[in-house]
């Protein structure tokens, strides 16, 4: 079927994308209200832009109308945090998404261990093996959407996922994706491809430099 974006309902669009821009990586971001209270939230609209200066981004939109607590206390501290979802996370990450009040820490509902960062006040999610501490590079409104983008002043990556310094494991982070509906994706099957180079492509061969 062709789909004209323009004759069709914004719910429609969302089903349409959400389950084909798959999968989606999870921005469990951490901030705290101007009032001190810590918010945990997760993100499937959310990914890196760029390494200099390392960036990542999110996008929330609107709730009734007003803007969500996560990108307000944004605003509001100019710092937050992601924190990565794993196979031992799902449930509690699921949990954060409940609709809490603004002056409840999803911390609380969900027992999950708050515990301080090196360089933002938002507190980063003990139980999860990566962290980036982030401070507000900017906003940009695209439509009801805001997207945020952070500049990454520090980083968190467990011991256990590392190999010879700084390179990851990914397999061993269990990261899990967002996928639409109730859907999520785990990442357990990992294959590799070298990349080709010109020299490759002219003997019709893939280069493994």
């Amino acid at each position: 079927m062709e789909f004209d974006p323009a004759r069709l309902e914004p719910r429609t669009i969302y089903s349409l994308m959400t389950g084909t821009v798959v999968p989606r990586p999870i921005g469990w971001i951490s901030t705290l209200s101007a009032e001190g209270i810590a918010n945990l939230a997760p993100y499937s609209y959310f990914n890196a832009v760029g390494t200099e200066p390392p960036t990542i981004m999110f996008s929330g939109g609107l709730r009734g109308g007003e803007i969500k607590d996560t990108v307000q206390n944004i605003l509001d501290t100019g710092e937050f945090v992601f924190n990565m979802v794993t196979a031992e996370l799902v449930e509690a990450m699921n949990a954060t998404a409940a609709d809490a009040p603004g002056n409840v820490s999803e911390f609380e509902l969900t027992d999950l261990i708050a515990v301080p960062s090196v360089r933002v006040k938002p507190p980063r999610v003990a139980e999860s093996p990566v962290h980036f501490e982030c401070v507000l590079d900017h906003i940009h409104a695209v439509g009801p959407n805001r997207v945020v983008f952070g500049r990454v002043v520090h980083l968190h990556v467990a011991d256990e996922a590392l190999q010879g310094g700084h390179r990851v494991d990914t397999a061993k982070l269990k990261p899990v994706g967002r996928l639409n509906g109730p859907y999520y994706a785990y990442v357990r099957e990992l294959f590799a491809l070298e990349r080709p180079t010109q020299k490759g492509r002219e003997q019709g061969v893939i280069s493994k430099e």
